[in-house]
């Protein structure tokens, strides 16, 4: 790997809807700190992700990268499933 090359940004997040063909929807939360409370809050946003063989289910833990523009709002991939839901 070069030095100007770094690697792909991933993201972490839950399955919460597989109901499209080839698309999930996830929903990744991250932490902040207020800046004057000094208290963290949780913030989430979802992402539509690529999923070329229809492999994911509600509720499995997914690891996703950045690509090309998909689709209007579909510019995530999935890389890996970490963990299967129960």
């Amino acid at each position: 790997m070069n030095e100007t090359e770094s690697k792909p940004r991933t993201l972490i997040g839950r399955v919460i809807s597989s109901r499209m063909d080839k698309t999930v929807t996830v929903l990744v939360e991250r932490r902040i700190k207020h800046p004057v409370y000094k208290k963290y809050l949780r913030r989430s946003t979802k992402l539509h992700v690529h999923d070329e063989g229809n492999t994911c289910n509600d509720g499995d833990v997914v690891s996703v990268e950045p690509c090309r523009p998909l689709s209007k709002t579909k510019a995530w991939r999935l890389q890996s499933i970490l963990e299967r839901a129960r």
